[in-house]
């Protein structure tokens, strides 16, 4: 099969009625016609949309969901749970962090997440030296992406230095221990992993962990046009320490580096003044939005109308992992701002006034840019990843293409994701992964040794 007929398909310009979309043997799509005929036996959905780039992942963090909600004798905040994951990540083995990603992405596959920028950081033995295959870790996150059929983009994450002012790494940090020479040799390593599933990029992990004279080396080694990403000014504290250190706030000390350009993701951003906003913006960069990880840790929230008045462009990534739902995201990042402004469809332009499109259609750009890859349209030269809604479920049946968005997102917590393909291969049929069962019992299995621990 290496064709599918849309009744209703979202294309850039919006939704279309009458839709063919072929793909070829490399699983990119050829051709989309537009006003087709329906033919006898042919392969067909109602609705029918680009799959979603989640462009911010910590696998290992899946295995942690749920585990941290418990109140402290002191005030718990992100630096208290950090502190956990650090405890929670010295224990993982590679056979484990398989385990844990491809449960992972095959839950985000089900919700309609068909390729994933993973910031990856836990790259040593517990011990802290490196596995005889120093890219082992890695390795085995991209085997998941493969078993499940999820599009990745590695980021291997240059992690050297505690805090601000090159303060040496803590010993519950030493898995995370890298020096640029050390992240180029894992980006080598991982060269024969590339191909049309598989890029590898970079991710200088903060400029606390990270400084800019360190960054600067890095992207000049790195290959032209792989994506770079970066955490940045999460956390009130993270700026404060930051123009302790520097005289200047994390984001306007990045971005007077001259670095920033349409290759970099600025994963949080959420404590910015107006300045910063409009330098983004400016840049070309994407602002990698995490909504229910912000939240969940409680970090705050994103300038969103001031960015979208300056053009900004933004995707939506699942972080931590409380969450694998876009749709999730993407509500929580409307609601958070209508809750923060008292105020109703904030995430609008005077030429999109439908809150879920706007967000959708902006999150699959964002998303597309920060993968490195030709993502997030329905057009020929880009991946054949499509996401099939169900269109016999109550909030679904008999609408109008035009309300699509707008009910999957604001209505219900139903899932109404029916069918996805990667790359053209068809990886959920009716809800199901196609390696649910297999990928469950070994997570399973995993999740009984940790919970040991």
């Amino acid at each position: 099969m290496s064709s599918l007929f849309a009744h209703h398909a979202l294309l850039p310009q919006g939704w279309a009625s009458n839709v063919r979309l072929h793909w070829n043997e490399t699983g990119d799509l050829n051709l989309v016609e537009q006003d087709a005929a329906l033919q006898p036996h042919e392969n067909q959905a109602q609705f029918v949309l680009p799959g979603m780039t989640n462009l911010h992942s910590h696998a290992f963090q899946r295995a942690m969901a749920g585990m941290t909600e418990m109140a402290g004798e002191s005030k718990d905040s992100f630096w208290t749970w950090r502190d956990l994951m650090y405890r929670y990540a010295l224990h993982i083995t590679p056979e484990q962090i398989q385990a844990i990603a491809a449960q992972l992405y095959a839950e985000c596959l089900r919700h309609g997440y068909t390729a994933v920028c993973e910031f990856h950081y836990l790259h040593r033995d517990q011990d802290g030296s490196f596995y005889a295959r120093p890219a082992e870790m890695a390795e085995r996150v991209i085997a998941a992406a493969e078993q499940t059929g999820m599009g990745i983009s590695m980021l291997p994450v240059l992690y050297s230095y505690a805090d601000f002012g090159e303060q040496a790494l803590r010993h519950d940090q030493r898995r995370f221990s890298t020096n640029v020479a050390e992240i180029m040799q894992l980006i080598d390593a991982l060269e024969g992993k590339r191909n049309a599933q598989v890029e590898v990029g970079v991710a200088p992990h903060s400029l606390r962990a990270a400084n800019i004279s360190q960054i600067r080396e890095l992207v000049a080694a790195l290959p032209a046009a792989r994506p770079i990403h970066i955490h940045i000014a999460e956390q009130q504290k993270e700026v404060d320490a930051c123009i302790a250190y520097s005289g200047r706030r994390p984001v306007e000390l990045l971005l007077d580096s001259g670095l920033v350009n349409q290759r970099w993701c600025l994963v949080h951003a959420t404590h910015l003044n107006k300045a910063e906003v409009q330098g983004i913006a400016a840049s070309g960069a994407v602002a990698g939005i995490c909504t229910t990880t912000e939240g969940n840790l409680g970090d705050g929230f994103f300038d969103l109308p001031d960015y979208i008045a300056a053009n900004g462009r933004f995707g939506v990534g699942s972080d931590s992992h409380v969450s694998q739902s876009p749709v999730e995201e993407l509500r929580w990042l409307e609601y958070g701002q209508r809750l923060r402004l008292q105020g109703r469809n904030i995430a609008s332009t005077p030429a999109q006034r439908k809150v879920g499109d706007f967000l959708y259609q902006a999150a699959l750009q964002g998303g597309a840019q920060a993968s490195g890859r030709k993502l997030g349209q329905l057009s020929a030269g880009y991946r054949a990843d499509i996401v099939v809604l169900d269109d016999e479920h109550p909030n679904l049946a008999g609408i109008a293409s035009a309300d699509v968005l707008n009910t999957w997102v604001f209505a219900g917590n139903d899932n109404l994701v029916r069918d996805v393909y990667v790359g053209g291969k068809k990886i959920v049929q009716t809800g199901q992964h196609k390696n649910q069962t297999e990928v469950q019992l070994s997570y399973a299995n995993c999740m009984r040794q940790l919970r040991q621990l």
